[in-house]
């Protein structure tokens, strides 16, 4: 039987006075709950580990979003240890819909045209999903489910947030940051903007932006290029990582006032990708997410690179565009899929089936994915 051990409490000064007698004493089926706290842990697991190599899974050790925790594990046990990120919910799975295949394609390379007109469904109702846009994807809100524990929720969060895993900042100017960054979400981040906004230097901006990406707040896509010819925007692109927290710093108070707001197509990019992203996370697939813009204006909202090839996708909040709209950033995705070879281009919105746009490139709903 398994033993929790929570370093935040009373038993931080246990493992603390010999952190590898107590491993000695104890080397099997063990978590340590808030690992970050007591960064002379980590040594220490690495001797037991390295003791009896050959035994997986003796040893699991979780912590809060924290910069702290994923350093002190790669200082001292690269090699030895697996990170498992536990991500808020998806859609699916907020919404207790069955698996899409879309993810499972896109891993295996069969992702065709013909295999996702055929095979992706709608698995929940456009309702439920625009509910979930707004709330977000955090458990305790969907667990609870009440309006006036959710926005609690986010405010508590929010201040713990700052407080509890970075002391050492000003916590003042970090929670204005954050504030900041829900403002830029679906931007180009550019360093100088943001530095003279919060009146720091730009290195100190630049480390704010680190951590904000690295305790899983926000998430940085770097710049695609490949050598290409046209002359390309080479500034990432970044999103805060919850539509629910997003709206709350933007006091966007329901759904109606989400629809109008002038962040909801920037709101609605981001929780399209961080649910791609969660879904290719969970079947294990290697890749890599860029973000592709040109000095003349086209873009492309997401770009994955991985063994499956590359795949250019557009994201749009509308059911189906104007004609000749649709017509135009088709063609911009046509030609990206034949410049780089892609195996297909996709263009994700609110429609209700699966269409054939062009020869090489789909229209799918998000309710699809």
């Amino acid at each position: 039987m398994g033993r929790n051990f929570g370093i935040a409490g009373t038993c931080s000064c246990v493992i603390a006075r010999d952190p590898a007698l107590f491993l000695r004493l104890h080397p099997n089926e063990v978590s340590f709950d808030e690992a970050q706290v007591l960064p002379s842990l980590f040594p220490a697991l690495r001797v037991e580990v390295d003791r009896e190599r050959h035994k997986k899974g003796r040893f699991v050790v979780t912590g809060s979003s924290s910069p702290a925790l994923v350093r002190a594990i790669s200082e001292s046990l690269a090699g030895r240890v697996g990170i498992i990120e536990l991500s808020p919910f998806t859609a699916g799975e907020a919404l207790a819909a069955p698996n899409a295949p879309f993810a499972e394609m896109l891993a295996r390379g069969k992702l065709t045209a013909a295999n996702v007109l055929n095979d992706c469904v709608p698995r929940f109702s456009v309702r439920d999903l625009h509910r979930y846009w707004f709330e977000g994807g955090y458990p305790e809100p969907w667990l609870e489910k009440s309006p006036r524990f959710h926005k609690a929720w986010a405010q508590a969060y929010v201040r713990t947030y700052v407080d509890r895993v970075f002391p050492g900042l000003n916590r003042e100017r970090y929670r204005t940051f954050v504030r900041l960054l829900a403002g830029l979400s679906g931007t180009i981040v550019n360093m100088a903007d943001i530095a003279r906004a919060l009146g720091v230097s730009q290195p100190t901006a630049k480390d704010y932006l680190e951590i904000a990406h690295g305790s899983f707040v926000w998430r940085t896509l770097p710049a695609w290029d490949r050598r290409s010819l046209k002359r390309l925007v080479r500034h990432p692109k970044g999103y805060l990582r919850d539509s629910g927290l997003l709206h709350h710093l933007l006091r966007i108070p329901d759904l109606d006032s989400l629809l109008s707001h002038p962040c909801s197509g920037a709101s609605w990019e981001g929780m399209v990708i961080e649910n791609i992203l969660r879904g290719l996370d969970a079947t294990g697939v290697a890749y890599d997410a860029f973000h592709y813009r040109t000095g003349g204006g086209a873009e492309v909202d997401l770009l994955l690179e991985g063994e499956f090839g590359l795949i250019p996708i557009e994201i749009k909040r509308t059911q189906r565009p104007e004609a000749g709209v649709e017509a135009r950033e088709v063609r911009a995705l046509s030609s990206f899929v034949r410049d780089w070879k892609c195996p297909l281009g996709i263009v994700i919105n609110n429609g209700e089936v699966c269409r054939q746009v062009a020869e090489d490139v789909v229209s799918v709903p998000f309710a699809c994915l």
